[in-house]
C-alpha cells in the first residue's frame, strides 16, 4: 500500500478534480504490475497496472490507495475491469469519501487520506483546501525570507507549489523586477496566481510582471486602491470589492474550479493578518505549514511582526509533523 502511495504521487498537480491513486498487483509474492492515474479523463491506475500484469493478473491481488470506482464517468468502472481480469482479491487503502461509491475497508488509511486530503475535502464540503503557509524567525517573528534552496527543483517551498492549484499572494512582495513563484519540479503544472492589493498596496507596477505570463493572475483589489488602468490591456483580471476579505476570494476561485490554495504570507501586510483571522473563525483553513528559520530578527529581510496572533491556535494543530529541510525546520498540522 505504501507501494501505491509512492507511485501516485508521480501525478501531483495534474489529477484535478480528481484523486491521485495507485495500484500494484502481487501474485505469488511478487510484483507483476503497477500504475497511477496519470491526468483526469484518462485511465485509472486500476487500469494501468492491469495492463501491465497482462495474464498474471488472474488469480493476483490487487492493492489500491483509494477504493476502485464502481459508476460510469468519463470511464467505465474499474470494479469491472478487475473482475473481467480475474482478480481474486483486491486490497483498498480508504474507501472514496464520494457517496456514489460503495464503502469498503481500509488498509494504511490515515497514509492514503493525507495523499488525497484536498480530494476529500473538495468532495465532502465543495469547497478550497486551503493551507497558511509561513516563515518565522528563531525569535517568534514572522519573516519575507524563504529557507535556503526552498525555491529550487527538489526545494519544499517548490514542491508546494506543485500540489495547489493557486497561490494568493500580497502585492507588497512584488517589485517591478520580482518573478511570479513557479514550481522548479519536472512536468509541473504552473498555479494561478491570486494578487491581493488593497489601498495602502497599488498594483501599479503589476502589468511588467505578468504582460508575457503563461497563465494571467487575478488581481484582487480594494474599491479605494489605485488600479493602473493598462492592467486590463494586458488581459489581467481585476475584481473589485468593497472590503477584502477572505471569504469572496475563495468563493470565487472556487467557481473557477480551483480546488486547493495556498494562501502565502511573503510580503506579509496587515490584510493577511486579518485573512488569518476570518480564516480561522470561520474554519476557512485546513492545514499551516511554517518554515522555521534559522536567523534573528533584525535583519533588513525580516518583518517585525511578532506571530503571537497565530499562536493560540498553532497549539491546537491537530497531527503534528516536523521535518528537516536544508537546515530548516518545517512543521505542518491541521485545524
Amino acid at each position: 500500500m505504501r507501494r501505491c502511495v509512492e507511485i501516485a504521487k508521480k501525478a501531483i498537480g495534474h489529477t484535478n478534480p480528481n484523486p491521485m491513486v495507485g495500484c500494484v498487483i502481487v501474485k505469488d509474492g511478487k510484483v507483476v504490475g503497477e500504475g497511477f492515474h496519470p491526468k483526469a479523463g484518462q485511465p485509472h491506475a486500476e487500469v494501468f497496472a492491469l495492463r501491465a500484469a497482462g495474464d498474471l493478473a488472474e488469480n493476483a491481488t490487487a492493492y489500491v490507495s483509494l477504493e476502485p470506482c464502481n459508476h460510469y464517468g468519463r470511464t467505465p468502472p474499474c470494479t469491472e475491469a478487475l473482475i473481467r481480469a480475474k482478480v481474486k482479491r483486491v486490497v483498498v487503502g480508504m474507501v472514496d469519501p464520494n457517496p456514489i461509491v460503495a464503502s469498503k475497508v481500509g488498509v494504511e488509511e490515515e497514509l492514503c487520506k493525507r495523499l488525497n486530503e484536498v480530494f476529500i475535502h473538495h468532495i465532502l464540503t465543495r469547497k478550497p483546501f486551503v493551507t497558511l503557509r509561513y516563515s518565522i524567525s528563531m525569535n517568534g517573528n514572522i519573516s519575507d525570507w524563504l529557507g535556503e534552496g526552498a525555491m529550487e527543483f527538489g526545494g519544499y517551498y517548490s514542491q508546494l507549489l506543485q500540489e495547489y492549484d493557486g497561490i494568493i499572494l500580497s502585492g507588497a512582495s512584488l517589485t517591478g523586477s520580482s518573478c511570479l513563484p513557479a514550481s522548479q519540479e519536472l512536468q509541473c503544472k504552473q498555479l494561478k496566481q491570486i494578487i491581493v492589493a488593497s489601498s495602502s498596496n497599488s498594483p501599479a507596477k503589476l502589468p511588467l510582471l505578468y504582460q508575457n505570463a503563461d497563465d494571467q493572475p487575478i488581481i484582487f483589489a480594494d474599491k479605494n486602491a489605485e488600479v493602473d488602468p493598462e492592467i486590463a490591456q494586458h488581459g489581467i483580471e481585476t475584481v473589485v470589492l468593497d472590503e477584502l476579505r477572505l471569504g469572496p476570494i475563495l468563493n470565487y476561485c472556487q467557481r473557477l474550479g480551483l480546488c486547493s490554495l495556498l494562501l502565502d504570507t511573503r510580503g506579509f501586510c496587515r490584510i493577511f493578518e486579518e485573512f488569518v483571522k476570518e480564516g480561522i473563525e470561520n474554519r476557512l483553513l485546513q492545514k499551516v505549514v511554517m518554515e522555521v528559520l534559522p536567523v534573528w530578527n533584525g535583519s533588513r529581510e525580516a518583518i517585525a511582526v511578532p506571530a503571537k496572533n497565530f499562536d493560540k491556535e498553532v497549539r491546537r494543530l491537530a497531527k503534528l509533523q516536523s521535518r528537516m529541510s536544508n537546515g530548516n525546520l518545517l512543521v505542518e498540522g491541521y485545524f
